[in-house]
């Protein structure tokens, strides 16, 4: 029943994003629905991690089942129509941190990407089977691909 509730909730989610691309296609809204969607991931990668790696929470297997639920739906939502050449600059909810160079290297990006998306999916994967240590390993991985584009593409604040 949770999960369900979940998957209603990060579906609406979705359409909502969707939804404001479709609805609003200026730079700015597409900055803030991409903003947007990566703190709604990282919040959820933190509520992992307090339970996981940091041990600052009492492990929960349905939280944790839950935000990795959340994490695979957003990494699979369609992310990049969040990004064209002209949202380098600009503000959505702050100034965008998008490096121009993630335009030149596109084929770089595609796998970068790909590579999130399946460890995202094997996150939600391992997080059904409730196995802390398992979820740690595969959270390591899940934030290793996320890492990889913010090194890559991501400037500094």
């Amino acid at each position: 029943m949770k999960t369900r509730i979940a998957l209603i909730a990060i579906m609406t989610f979705a359409v909502g994003l969707a939804g404001l691309a479709f609805a609003s296609p200026t730079v700015e809204d597409q900055i803030k629905a991409r903003q947007s969607a990566y703190t709604f991931m990282g919040w959820n990668m933190a509520r992992i991690r307090a339970q996981v790696i940091d041990n600052e929470v009492e492990f929960n297997a349905d939280q944790i089942r839950a935000a990795a639920n959340a994490i695979a739906a957003t990494a699979n939502s369609g992310m990049s129509a969040m990004y064209s050449p002209e949202s380098v600059e600009g503000t959505g909810w702050k100034p965008t941190r998008l490096k121009a160079e993630f335009f030149d290297e596109l084929d770089r990006v595609g796998e970068i990407a790909g590579n999130f998306i399946q460890q995202a999916n094997a996150l939600a994967e391992v997080a059904e089977l409730g196995d802390a240590d398992a979820i740690a390993t595969q959270f390591r991985a899940t934030a290793d691909s996320c890492g990889a584009c913010h090194r890559n593409y991501r400037a500094s604040e």
